[in-house]
């Protein structure tokens, strides 16, 4: 069995689903279920015997650690962060709290737990921590892409609240030997993602007729991976990772926010089209930048491709549209996020 945290987010039940497709592991789920966790995501999964969750807090260091006794899992998969950059800037407490203090609670649970593992079982346990290329900072047009060796240079509060669980996974391998893994991705996209995010945001304001909000010129850069290749990815690095290191994961998508926006409106256009014939690219508007807005996020995955051969899948053209088709298929679950109905779904177990 593996013990997975946040898997009511979206990325975390993008997770799930992937791993319960394609292995017949059982895993275990825990989410503190705050607003962006949802377990309709999840709703497919009830009734399946490999498949169970609780509602705990991460900060709960002694209910997850009785859910390390209990369970024993092989692996723990951290997920569990607050992760909206711009909820980060009007409230920083809550991102400290979770990513920081919430990391270190889990991290001092599992070093207990794996203290009571046997020789074999504790050199094949493992612990993998999914973070983020925002820890990396900026980079200028020109700049080569993000390295494991990048130095960090977080630059809000969302950032820097991860950088800082990045250093303590790190330090928890070199102090006390526990056998951590850590990735840090590129933009994700697909099912299950929350509406405050670019994407989904975008259809749901082009569906409704809304102002299209783009931040400043819209020419910041995002290198986008979707998200099943994300899981992939994972998988992977859970299998065969080098205890102690970390994994970029990137998909190669550079994209400019204002293309990416046009190319979703050309996709509703097609596959949606507005009931007076105009695009939807009509509705993008300029709106005022946020604090401290990173120009340029890119990848370099190359250590993941040649150590571990994992390689995206899905092209940014096809793995965006079947991104707008699953929305657009799918819009009671969005209702139900925009309506807050979402928040008294029931726990499969």
């Amino acid at each position: 069995m593996i013990l997975v945290t946040g898997a009511a987010g979206f990325i975390g039940a993008n997770f799930v689903h992937h791993w319960l497709q394609t292995s017949a592991e059982p895993v275990w789920v825990l989410d503190a279920l705050t607003y962006a966790g949802n377990l309709e995501s999840l709703a497919d999964l009830r009734g399946d015997a490999r498949f169970g969750f609780d509602r705990v807090d991460i900060c709960e260091r002694s209910a997850v650690a009785a859910l390390l006794r209990r369970h024993r899992p092989r692996a723990l998969v951290h997920f569990a962060a607050e992760s909206h950059v711009d909820r980060s800037i009007g409230g920083p407490d809550e991102f400290v709290r979770t990513n920081i203090q919430g990391t270190f609670e889990l991290l001092e649970a599992a070093r207990a737990y794996w203290a009571t593992l046997d020789a074999p079982q504790a050199a094949a346990w493992r612990f993998l921590h999914v973070s983020t290329d925002e820890v990396y900072g900026s980079l200028a047009p020109q700049d080569p892409p993000f390295r494991e060796t990048t130095a960090y240079a977080p630059n809000s509060p969302y950032a820097a609240s991860k950088a800082a669980s990045d250093h303590l996974v790190r330090a928890w391998h070199h102090t006390y030997g526990l056998p951590v893994l850590t990735t840090n991705c590129s933009n994700n996209y697909g099912p299950y993602q929350f509406p405050e995010k670019l994407i989904p945001l975008m259809i749901h304001h082009a569906l409704a007729g809304k102002t299209l909000p783009v931040y400043g010129d819209g020419c910041q850069v995002r290198d986008w991976l979707y998200v099943h290749d994300h899981c992939r990815a994972l998988c992977r690095v859970l299998e065969a990772g080098i205890p102690g290191r970390s994994y970029n994961i990137g998909g190669r998508n550079e994209v400019r926010n204002i293309d990416l926006v046009h190319a979703l409106c050309g996709l509703l256009d097609r596959l949606r089209p507005r009931a007076d014939g105009r695009s939807y690219a009509a509705q993008i508007g300029l709106v005022a930048d946020r604090p401290g807005h990173d120009r340029r996020y890119a990848i370099d995955c190359s250590r993941i491709e040649q150590e571990l051969g994992f390689r995206p899948q899905v092209d940014f053209e096809s793995g965006l549209r079947q991104t707008v088709q699953w929305y657009l298929e799918h819009q009671d679950w969005v209702a139900h996020v925009l309506s807050g109905e979402y928040r008294r779904a029931e726990p499969s177990q």
